[in-house]
């Protein structure tokens, strides 16, 4: 099974995240095959080669950060060939903001989700069931808070990375089961 994790990261965080999902899926699945690329070194081919495909993203005031949303416009050929329907899909955020919502990470997973559904993609949420949730995850997918209570960088926790490295687990496992019986 072949990974792409396509990320951006302004601070280093969403590449930790990045990282640590991809010790989850290792450490699940052994033989799997992942690739860790920044955004803006990633082309459409590379999702093409890809079976799962997973978009991390500091949040940017409420939305992705401008290097992802470029990929994700540069992939418009992709939808017209229907080329990514059926691969597995999956997302995770960082990012500070005020207030308890995390200056709006569930819009900027939102729209990911939308990105990988428009193109026909199985998108492979968060359990609350799952290890690390309640530090690092929202239903759509892992969330790190990396703002202090004013807004600025933070940093990552290890309960944060806990949580990324069980969401790898979780989607690579998911594919798993979806690309075993086919």
């Amino acid at each position: 099974m072949n990974v792409l994790i396509v990320y951006h990261s302004d601070y280093g965080n969403t590449e930790k995240m990045a990282k640590a999902i991809v010790s989850g899926m290792r450490a699940t699945h052994s033989d799997v095959n992942v690739e860790l690329q920044r955004a803006d070194a990633s082309s459409p081919d590379d999702l093409v080669a890809a079976n799962v495909i997973l978009f991390g993203t500091p949040v940017h005031m409420g939305g992705m950060a401008w290097q992802m949303k470029k990929l994700i416009d540069d992939c418009a050929r992709l939808w017209m060939g229907n080329e990514l329907e059926g691969k597995v899909g999956g997302t995770f955020a960082s990012g500070g903001g005020f207030g308890g919502g995390g200056g709006g990470v569930e819009l900027t997973l939102a729209s990911l989700h939308s990105n990988f559904l428009e193109q026909g993609m199985i998108v492979v949420g968060f359990p609350r069931t799952a290890l690390g949730y309640a530090d690092g995850g929202l239903q759509w997918g892992a969330y790190a808070r990396t703002g202090n209570h004013e807004g600025m960088p933070a940093g990552i926790t290890d309960a944060q990375l806990t949580a990324a490295r069980s969401y790898g687990a979780h989607v690579i496992e998911v594919a798993g089961k979806l690309f075993a019986s086919s």
